[in-house]
């Protein structure tokens, strides 16, 4: 029996968006718990347990990380810069891929160059889309 990841997660300002990649992960099955947070702020907080995360409750760990490039406050770039600040433990493992709108050719080039980044792909999410990471980086999950 194949595995479901123990935790997706959505960074994304645009929340019809972010109800609709939710409702397409639960739908799909290949997930334990499906977490969304707006501003790369509070997807750091989420990650790091602090700010609005800081409540006593253990949250999970993330396997696989959706990151958008263009968002007010604190973009996907910025938020890259805090994360690879991160300690290992708090970083190992996850696969973090842009999920973007963005048609700049220089944006996909830079994520290319991000050691931390495993992949690049454009609104909107598809199924197929998200079977081709889960295959390519947890091949025992879903």
């Amino acid at each position: 029996m194949k595995q479901k990841l123990m935790c997706i997660l959505f960074i994304d300002d645009d929340e019809p968006t972010n109800f609709l990649n939710k409702l397409l992960v639960e739908e799909m099955g290949c997930a334990h718990h499906v977490q969304v947070v707006t501003s790369g702020r509070e997807a750091l907080e989420y990650l790091t347990g602090s700010g609005a995360f800081n409540n006593g409750t253990e949250h999970p760990r993330p396997d696989l990380i959706f990151l958008d490039i263009n968002m007010p406050g604190m973009d996907g770039w910025e938020f890259l810069q805090h994360y690879q600040k991160l300690p290992s433990t708090q970083k190992a493992n996850i696969v973090m891929v842009m999920l973007t709108t963005s048609l700049n050719p220089d944006d996909q080039i830079a994520a290319q160059e991000n050691v931390e980044i495993s992949g690049f792909e454009n609104k909107p999410l598809q199924p197929e889309v998200i079977q081709k990471i889960i295959t390519r980086f947890f091949p025992e999950a879903c």
